[in-house]
């Protein structure tokens, strides 16, 4: 079984990976890792992970700005090109798209920037008793 501190699994990185983006502990997979909306726990209630030492800052935002971008570039060349739509039109229609995309694509990015530091030891992570393939 588990108890505070130990995690008796196998973990590969891409499941700690996975666990962040879903807004899970990527150590255990127990707790949120977000109670409130950007804001990560500062220790996980299952396995006691401590989180205060990520430092994801800025970088969340650039990879939603990155893969929004990526994502909707099509469709805007596709509605310039072809749609022959107004600016004011164009804008009504691609901004909320944006702007949803991003909101959605924020705390995933996060959670997955906090598991990739801890899983690598960054920022005074230190290494846990988790078994690494």
């Amino acid at each position: 079984g588990e108890t505070a501190g130990t995690v008796s699994v196998s973990l590969s990185a891409l499941e700690a990976f996975r666990r962040g983006a879903l807004g899970r502990c990527p150590r255990c997979g127990g707790a949120k890792l977000f109670p409130i909306f950007l804001k990560p726990i500062a220790r996980c209630d299952t396995c006691g992970q401590d989180w205060t030492p990520q430092q994801a800052d800025d970088f969340p935002a650039y990879v939603a700005i990155f893969v929004t971008g990526h994502l909707l570039a099509p469709l805007i060349i596709v509605l310039v090109k072809d749609a022959n739509l107004s600016v004011g039109v164009l804008t009504a229609v691609i901004l909320p798209f944006a702007i949803v995309m991003m909101m959605a694509l924020i705390q995933p990015a996060k959670g997955a920037i906090i598991a990739i530091q801890w899983w690598f030891s960054m920022h005074g992570f230190e290494r846990s008793p988790v078994t690494r393939d």
